[in-house]
């Protein structure tokens, strides 16, 4: 039974030995208390209130865990960004000893340890991913295995054999993407549609510790890149660019990409349980992602295609709202234009192309408001969102805007479509 106590806190911890660095917790959480370095993501115990928005999206459940604290001793950020692995729990007798004899105020609220971080307010953005973004999946789903390989499984990880890695951008260095294809052979490793896997790069950090996984989506069907075999895809972009626009080398996306057919790869996983498509073939699926946020749209789309070729299969619409700096730095683009219009309609959004305005996918979006208006009213429509977090409020507020013309009370729509999971938001 845990001790309760007014200068006892459940401190909120993330386990850096299985989390995978997705973002998926930093992204969601409401109270900005969730931050991380280049290794470890961490909690504020001095900002997170366990509101518990985090818990249910984690695709690996690295961020549900908790640990009995005297409230003046939780540990700090900086103490946190060094773990590799959490500390043990505190045994309750010697918590208890500590109970008794701490002298710190009990009602005092553990510091952030922050700098310059402005404190949570009453004041946010108007939309948020956690008051939208759905943690369930579609009821129609099919299964998904989690966590099959990982630092906490019975079976630390598998080795996966490359069997094909072609680039599937136009030249340029600045945005070489890469498809590649990992063959795991008679070792089982179910994937969904929507699913993720981490890939584990081989050698050591600056501190001469192992790297951490790298989470990548899948980019093909369940039933394999090659229909019937064991394998799946992965949709890589060489990183060559930080955020800031200061040249680093990505440690996985560069090892990645410069893979040889034939070498092995030590993967981890799956992951994923509610970015999932519909089994359901009559449900309409509205997909929305920037760059290398294609591989799951990319997945469901081939698969709605081999389901396609049956006689009897009567499927719902599929739309697709796919967005690059220009059209060379767009994944699969020559593919893309191939696939029948009465298959998937596809629009395309070319943010900077020399002469020509910026667009965004939000634009095409609102331009696209009769159809999608419809789609929203539908219990049987899904939407999906993947790509740049920069994307997320602009795809929201279009999400809003186009209610609102159809005549929709997007307070009503928008508490359906996260309840009933039929929008779904992964963005980084």
């Amino acid at each position: 039974m845990p001790l309760v106590a007014s200068n006892v806190i459940q401190q909120h911890l993330i386990d850096p030995e299985v989390c995978i660095r997705c973002n998926t917790c930093e992204a969601i959480c409401p109270v900005k208390a969730i931050t991380h370095d280049a290794r470890n993501y961490v909690v504020d115990a001095g900002k997170c209130d366990l509101c518990m928005a985090c818990i249910a999206p984690c695709p690996t459940g690295s961020i549900d865990n908790w640990r009995s604290m005297l409230r003046a001793s939780a540990y700090t950020v900086e103490a946190q960004l060094l773990w590799d692995e959490l500390p043990v729990e505190l045994d309750p007798g010697r918590l208890a000893e500590l109970v008794a004899t701490d002298v710190s105020p009990s009602a005092a609220p553990v510091a952030s340890t922050l700098p310059d971080v402005a404190q949570h307010t009453a004041t946010e953005p108007a939309l948020q991913a956690s008051n939208y973004g759905a943690s369930v999946p579609p009821w129609s789903a099919a299964h998904a295995y989690t966590n099959l390989y990982g630092p906490k499984a019975q079976q630390k990880s598998i080795r996966a054999r490359v069997a094909g890695n072609v680039r599937v951008t136009g030249i340029g260095q600045e945005y070489d993407t890469h498809h590649i294809v990992l063959d795991f052979g008679a070792m089982p490793f179910p994937v969904l549609e929507g699913q993720s896997i981490g890939v584990v790069p081989p050698g050591v950090d600056a501190q001469g510790r192992a790297h951490h996984a790298r989470q990548y989506s899948v980019a093909s069907a369940r039933n394999g890149e090659r229909a019937g075999y064991n394998n799946l895809a992965l949709t890589v972009k060489r990183v060559l660019q930080d955020h800031q626009g200061q040249p680093v080398r990505g440690v996985a996306s560069n090892y990645l990409c410069d893979l040889q057919v034939g070498a092995s790869v030590e993967v981890i996983g799956p992951f994923g349980a509610s970015f999932l498509m519909p089994n359901h073939p009559r449900s309409s699926i509205v997909m929305i992602c920037t760059g290398t946020g294609s591989a799951p749209m990319r997945a469901m789309t081939e698969w709605r295609r081999r389901l396609r070729q049956s006689e009897k299969f009567d499927g719902g619409k599929l739309m697709l709202f796919f967005g690059a700096r220009s059209q060379q730095e767009l994944p699969y683009f020559g593919p893309l234009q191939k696939l029948p219009r009465d298959f998937i309609d596809i629009n395309f959004a070319f943010s900077r192309t020399p002469g020509q305005p910026k667009r965004y996918v939000q634009d095409l979006m609102r331009e696209r408001a009769a159809d999608l208006g419809v789609l929203l009213a539908d219990p049987d429509s899904y939407f999906y969102v993947c790509g740049l977090k920069s994307m997320e409020e602009g795809v929201l507020l279009a999400l809003r805007d186009v209610a609102q013309q159809a005549g929709l009370s997007w307070d009503s729509v928008g508490a359906a479509l996260q309840a009933q999971g039929r929008l779904h938001l992964e963005t980084y």
